[in-house]
């Protein structure tokens, strides 16, 4: 049993491709490095360069490597930069993945596994999201992850894969300082990088119908994202004829403003208190996972909290940005 893991060397990818390589997979990683790092694979797995778009160099993996399972986690990610470029996202998510479906499928691979998101449910007006709530993405990047689901899903009642896709809230945390996130687009870098310049946090919004009035989300721990997918495959390896769509979250919210007032005191910058600016357009006010469904399927729950998750994060933090810290 071999698993190919596209995007296998960025921030989520790397952290799947340990988790897997811990359980006793065999992995071979496929990534063009165009956010990916090797240094992040761990020694001994299999790089091979390309990107997903290129069916030559897929048809050649699979084959060499004897792939048997897929996990489809490279794709471009920004919402917003999804709105000013959604040819790009369509072609990089959709045609990208298209393309790793019709390799997988004449290869006979009989497990793919899609990194999906959140992204699909839109604005949910409910207290938790469940895998039944109506998805209505509100972003070229959240269309194409429904669109990624969908195909996913036909391509695999068509020729006999057992398939997954898993929904990530917000992730953030990493296994090891090595592995933190070096990206600064989701809120715990973005507060990272105001602190380390001597600027307040910024709180898009205090008049929400949440408790403290900012908006409340489900944080989920890196090292759970990827337990969750080393779950999934030993899933779609036991029942042939899965089919799944899981939320992976805690299940617990927890507000922007509590969210900042721990980031303020792991990183030592209780001095800068959060300033609150106008709302953004198209934030909601709450969106937390139903982790109920995924414990039913594959037996998983999240085992890490949010202090954890914010400790890692701020060790990675600190090895990418070595010195003084304003």
């Amino acid at each position: 049993m071999t698993w190919m893991i596209t995007g296998g060397a960025g921030y989520i990818g790397s952290h799947v491709v340990k988790a897997l390589v811990d359980s006793g997979e065999q992995v071979v990683v496929l990534d063009d490095l165009s956010t990916g790092d090797a240094a992040r694979l761990p020694a001994g797995v299999p790089l091979e360069l390309g990107t997903v778009l290129d069916r030559s160099v897929l048809d050649r993996v699979l084959r060499e490597h004897a792939v048997t399972g897929v996990v489809h986690i490279a794709a471009k990610k920004q919402v917003g930069e999804s709105v000013e470029l959604p040819l790009h996202y369509y072609r990089e998510n959709v045609t990208g993945l298209q393309t790793v479906l019709e390799a997988a499928a004449e290869a006979g691979v009989g497990r793919f596994l899609f990194s999906s998101s959140a992204a699909v449910y839109g604005m949910p007006d409910v207290d938790l999201v469940t895998e039944r709530t109506p998805c209505d993405p509100m972003s070229p990047y959240g269309e194409t992850k429904l669109a990624g689901e969908w195909l996913v899903s036909a391509v695999g009642k068509a020729h006999g894969m057992a398939t997954a896709s898993l929904r990530y809230f917000n992730v953030a945390g990493a296994a090891s300082a090595e592995l933190g996130d070096p990206g600064i687009f989701n809120l715990v870098p973005m507060v990272f990088e105001r602190l380390a310049q001597g600027k307040p946090p910024l709180i898009f919004g205090d008049d929400y119908p949440t408790p403290d009035g900012t908006c409340v989300r489900d944080y989920i721990h890196i090292e759970d994202v990827a337990s969750a997918h080393v779950a999934a495959a030993r899933r779609l390896t036991a029942d042939p004829s899965a089919s799944l769509k899981l939320n992976i979250g805690t299940g617990e919210g927890v507000s922007v403003a509590e969210m900042i007032d721990l980031i303020r005191e792991i990183s030592g910058h209780t001095d800068l208190a959060a300033e609150v600016v106008p709302r953004r357009a198209g934030d909601p006010a709450r969106v937390v996972a139903s982790a109920e469904l995924i414990g039913k399927e594959l037996g998983w729950s999240a085992q890490y909290d949010v202090r954890q998750m914010v400790t890692s994060a701020w060790a990675g933090w600190q090895l990418r940005h070595p010195g003084p810290q304003a």
